[in-house]
């Protein structure tokens, strides 16, 4: 029975899966979920131990297919799997490290752009292309990034003739490596725009822009960000991966997650609501720890944003939070919207004491500053001869001060460490190199629009793009930087 499903704000109309893919955000604001879970496959939970683990495209093509069903046979799945996967130069994907006794690190970073987004993206970019070649359509991509998400997604859909796609990252807010991998793609239906804000503020005007229901409809507005449930479906896959790659789920095993928006981790909320042997969550924050807060104290409360040497988490608006705060409150979409509505307005917002209980029967979380986060880069890399990016350093970090005796972590490497090479040097001496295919990038022109934080001005942006070349109110911005 394929799965149907509906607004985590209650209002929106109940969808399958390829409506909600084109869709992303439902039309009452909210995010979109299936009204019931299904169950993993023959899963980690119950293999024998004499259990050969399957491919990951193996599995990942038994933990979709009930979510896609009805919309891709399980055949054209399976090919887009393989032909997702092709791009990444792990034959695993996600290969399992081990730091120490009963701590393993999950590399994400193998794809073509060195960080987690490319695991699912590469999926979604192809899922888009199947369902927009089916009703030979064209769709435009808006996306907001504090540095990963956008590059992954830009070059997921590179080249795609249905496909065009425009990315909001907060200006001078990103490392190097990370804005030339956005600026420096040629092909036409890709185009950067570097936003004077945060990354709270870019995240703002994607959401303004889908609500402005005339230029949502003018250019058939998408999402693939963590708002998009394509994207958490695809993430639920490698949990199930680490634990078939340990020991099949005789043990349960605790996830330590470095997050802001909260996508990647309730990937993982997912994956245990589907019957995965799951332990609890570890949540990994840096100094914008909005989400370490809520765990330890039940109430959200947005701060200024602080720049840090993890700067993909550089977050106070988690928007993919809003699909946990539903079922805490039992699906009861108006008091989620209501919630929402409050801690936007006010800056701050409660769980009751029930809710509360209930988070930290699965989560626990902490917090890890910049040099806390060199300190542990240093570490690693000492004792083990493993250079580690900042993000993953946190993870570890909180992984190692919150592991209980005899607990099984997997903690997620979120990144190559040559994503943040200024951290990584000054923490180990040593500057990771990047990849052969990225070996050129310093030398790659750019392309990008900077522009203020103002919806008016964006949008005059985004309706003046062109495939001659891109410009706003007749000032070029070819070049900028």
């Amino acid at each position: 029975m394929a799965v149907v499903y509906g607004s985590s704000r209650g209002r929106g109309p109940e969808l399958g899966f390829a409506d909600v893919l084109l869709t992303g955000l439902a039309p009452d604001g909210g995010l979109f979920l299936p009204t019931t879970w299904p169950s993993l496959p023959e899963s980690a939970a119950s293999l024998p131990t004499s259990y050969v683990p399957s491919s990951y495209v193996d599995v990942a093509t038994g933990v979709i297919e009930p979510f896609v069903a009805g919309a891709v046979e399980r055949e054209q799945l399976q090919a887009i799997l393989v032909d997702a996967y092709d791009t990444f130069d792990h034959p695993d994907v996600c290969p399992l490290v081990q730091v120490d006794e009963g701590h393993h690190l999950m590399e994400l970073f193998h794809g073509p752009t060195l960080a987690f987004k490319d695991v699912a993206l590469q999926v979604v970019g192809r899922l888009f292309d199947h369902e927009l070649e089916r009703r030979q359509q064209r769709a435009m991509i808006v996306g907001a990034t504090s540095g990963d998400t956008g590059s992954a997604a830009m070059e997921a859909v590179r080249g795609s003739e249905h496909v065009d796609i425009v990315v909001l990252f907060p200006h001078g807010r990103t490392t190097e490596v990370q804005r030339r991998q956005m600026t420096t793609l040629s092909d036409p239906n890709v185009h950067a725009i570097a936003i004077e804000g945060t990354f709270d503020d870019c995240q703002d005007l994607v959401k303004a822009m889908f609500s402005d229901e005339p230029f949502r409809l003018r250019h058939s507005l998408a999402a693939v960000n963590s708002i998009n449930w394509a994207r958490v479906m695809v993430q639920i896959v490698y949990f199930v991966w680490a634990v078939e790659q340990l020991d099949r789920g005789r043990q349960a095993t605790t996830f330590c997650v470095p997050t802001g928006n909260f996508g990647n981790v309730f990937s993982g909320h997912v994956a245990a609501r589907m019957g995965l042997n799951v332990n609890r969550f570890l949540v990994a924050s840096n100094r914008n720890d909005v989400l370490s807060r809520l765990i330890e104290t039940g109430e959200m409360r947005a701060e200024e944003v602080v720049p840090t040497l993890s700067p993909s988490m550089d977050i106070q608006i988690s928007s993919n939070l809003e699909r946990l705060l539903y079922e805490l409150l039992d699906g009861n979409g108006p008091a989620t919207a209501e919630l929402i509505a409050g801690f936007r307005d006010h800056g701050r917002a409660a769980l009751t004491e029930v809710q509360h209980q209930r988070l930290t029967d699965e989560f626990a979380g902490d917090r890890i500053d910049d040099s806390e986060t060199l300190a542990i880069i240093s570490e690693v890399y000492e004792t083990h001869g493993m250079l580690i990016d900042p993000h993953t350093a946190v993870g570890v970090g909180v992984a190692q001060r919150h592991r209980q005796p005899g607990e099984q972590i997997v903690s997620l490497a979120t990144a190559h460490p040559a994503k943040f090479p200024d951290a990584v040097e000054q923490a180990t001496g040593v500057r990771p190199e990047l990849p052969a295919r990225l070996a050129d990038i310093f030398d790659r022109r750019e392309d990008y629009a900077v522009l203020p934080n103002d919806l008016a001005t964006v949008e005059a942006f985004v309706d003046g793009l062109s495939v001659d070349g891109l410009s706003v109110d007749g000032l070029s911005v070819d070049g900028l930087s």
